[in-house]
């Protein structure tokens, strides 16, 4: 059996922390160098219930895409939830290691990721990392569908095929507009407009799309406006698990290591019910004083 440093090794050549974002936190949030690794756990956010369900598994390494201390902090006194989570983890032999934008623009990534759980034809990356002579890194990934599809047709099959969350996938746009290539983006993507109306893309998916940046990016002009696809954070996130799993399985079989990797399927996504709207009243235009 391979020990921690052995296996973060690995995984900081699957992700190299040096392309991380400069505001990020990435790497070994906690766990012994020395210890043998057996299982590992791969999940989006490291929070109470993946960290309860990595102790259930018996998981010595929890390999998570979100960071746990994003910001910093001051205590990880167990009062607190994420002090909670850390004392957990040490408490049961249990390793922390963070992949998130090192992840996020890697070859492949988390876009690749989404786009294969769409069944999308990648083309190329969205942002193209300029230190990759061979332009297969960077952020977001442009693509083409299996075939055209309406905007309505495409969000159902988006909401089919990415883990059901209480959102779904909301759209904006012509519902009957004819979609041939999307550019997908896991997590928020609300700062890549611009660079998806220079890639040319009928739609685009990604998830935290707020309202002004979504409503301006819709009302550009020109003869084919943009139609935007937002699905839940979580879900945008969720395939790139599976992905990174897989790339951690191939590492074990070269060296013979024999680890066991498995997926967290608990949804973390922090939204858990949805009402849809029943209007009592249809909103019009008036002009005038108010009554």
């Amino acid at each position: 059996m391979p020990v921690l440093s052995e296996v973060l090794t690995a995984l900081d050549a699957l992700w190299p922390p040096e392309r991380a974002e400069g505001w990020d936190a990435v790497g070994t949030v906690c766990g012994d160098p020395d210890a043998e690794v057996r299982r590992v756990l791969f999940a989006v956010d490291p929070v109470q219930e993946i960290v309860d369900e990595a102790v259930q598994l018996g998981a010595d390494l929890l390999v998570t895409h979100h960071p746990l201390y994003l910001r910093g902090t001051t205590t990880v006194a167990a009062s607190t939830f994420k002090g909670k989570v850390v004392h957990t983890l040490i408490k049961h032999d249990i390793a922390l290691h963070v992949a998130h934008t090192n992840a996020d623009t890697a070859d492949p990534g988390v876009s690749d990721a989404l786009a294969g759980a769409l069944d999308l034809r990648i083309l190329g990356p969205l942002v193209p990392d300029p230190s990759d002579p061979e332009g297969r890194r960077g952020l977001g990934r442009i693509c083409e569908l299996p075939h055209p599809m309406t905007l309505a047709e495409f969000a159902s099959y988006a909401a089919a095929r990415l883990p059901a969350t209480a959102q779904g996938i909301r759209a904006a746009g012509d519902p009957e507009r004819e979609i041939r290539t999307v550019a997908v983006s896991g997590g928020s993507g609300d700062s890549l407009f611009d660079d998806v109306r220079a890639a040319g893309a009928d739609a685009f998916l990604t998830a935290d799309l707020r309202h002004h940046p979504a409503s301006e990016a819709t009302q550009h002009t020109g003869d084919s406006p943009l139609a935007l696809l937002d699905a839940a954070h979580w879900a945008t996130e969720w395939p790139w698990c599976e992905q990174a799993a897989a790339q951690l399985d191939a590492v074990s079989d070269r060296h013979g290591w024999g680890l066991r990797t498995h997926v967290s399927r608990t949804v973390t996504d922090p939204w858990t019910a949805h009402a849809a709207s029943t209007p009592v009243f249809t909103p019009t235009h008036t002009t005038g004083a108010p009554r």
